[in-house]
């Protein structure tokens, strides 16, 4: 009796949240892939669509998609990027909000999702983000600053929207263009100062999702081309005032000086 009561009000709360369409690409990510599916499938109480966009896998990856034991969007041999990747899941989502996660992250607990729905119905945001913690070495890490508050000015200094636990409507996402193709690191955060045009966020201080660091992620491997980047993307939306356009310029240099303090050798060491 109790069971089939909670199953009764689960059904009726999937039909008053909004639905979610999930994404995540995939290029021979079978190692990771697991931990992440099972954190989709868990989510309780909303209705998700799942899409996955492969670029060609070579090892498990399309057969571990193709065994998941519910109906999910497989978009295959998809090779022009991780940006085309996405926009490709973006055209054929049909829930109302989104999500792209990538194949090595996953959601913290089966209720983000919806924490997540009622923040959009009750608060009729556009857009919202949570905050992320991270995986290092199989060890769950808090994150190692307080973000600041939200505003535009503020996310011009610097992108603290962490793209796992970013969600918006497909319709905002549509309206501002989606991913830029010609951009390798540093799409969402263009994305992000795109939407910030169109709509205010809401912003989250609980983790939502957790993102995995390991030396085979490209923000990783390629971290100074990504931070080249991500000053691209700046002063692309930063306008024409020179003295703002410097600024942003001297902390870049500031940013890629610290990074260096933190990736040499200590003195004396062999590395």
């Amino acid at each position: 009796m109790i069971r089939h009561l909670r199953d009764k009000i689960t059904s009726i709360m999937t039909t008053l949240l909004p639905g979610f369409s999930v994404i995540t690409c995939t290029r021979n990510s079978e190692h990771w892939l697991e931990e992440s599916i099972k954190s989709v499938l868990g989510q309780e109480a909303v209705d998700v669509e799942y899409i996955f966009v492969d670029g060609q896998s070579t090892d498990g990856t399309l057969s571990r998609i193709e065994n998941i034991e519910r109906p999910v969007k497989l978009v295959k041999n998809r090779c022009n990027g991780i940006s085309d990747a996405m926009n490709a899941g973006l055209a054929i989502a049909t829930h109302e909000i989104v999500a792209f996660l990538h194949s090595d992250d996953f959601y913290l607990h089966a209720d983000v999702f919806k924490i997540v729905a009622e923040s959009f119905r009750t608060t009729r945001c556009q857009w919202l983000f949570g905050r992320t913690m991270s995986v290092i070495d199989g060890q769950l890490i808090p994150e190692g600053y307080a973000a600041p508050r939200y505003s535009r000015q503020q996310l011009l200094r610097g992108n603290f929207i962490p793209h796992p636990a970013c969600f918006a409507k497909r319709s905002l996402l549509l309206q501002a263009g989606g991913f830029d193709k010609k951009l390798r690191y540093a799409m969402d955060y263009d994305l992000w100062l795109r939407l910030s045009l169109l709509s205010e966020p809401l912003q989250m201080n609980k983790p939502l999702t957790a993102f995995r660091e390991h030396a085979g992620s490209l923000s990783t491997r390629e971290r100074g081309a990504a931070m080249r980047e991500d000053l691209q993307v700046r002063l692309a939306h930063a306008g024409i005032n020179p003295v703002t356009r410097l600024t942003h310029t001297a902390r870049y240099f500031a940013r890629r000086w610290r990074d260096s303090l933190r990736t040499q050798p200590p003195v004396g060491s062999h590395a």
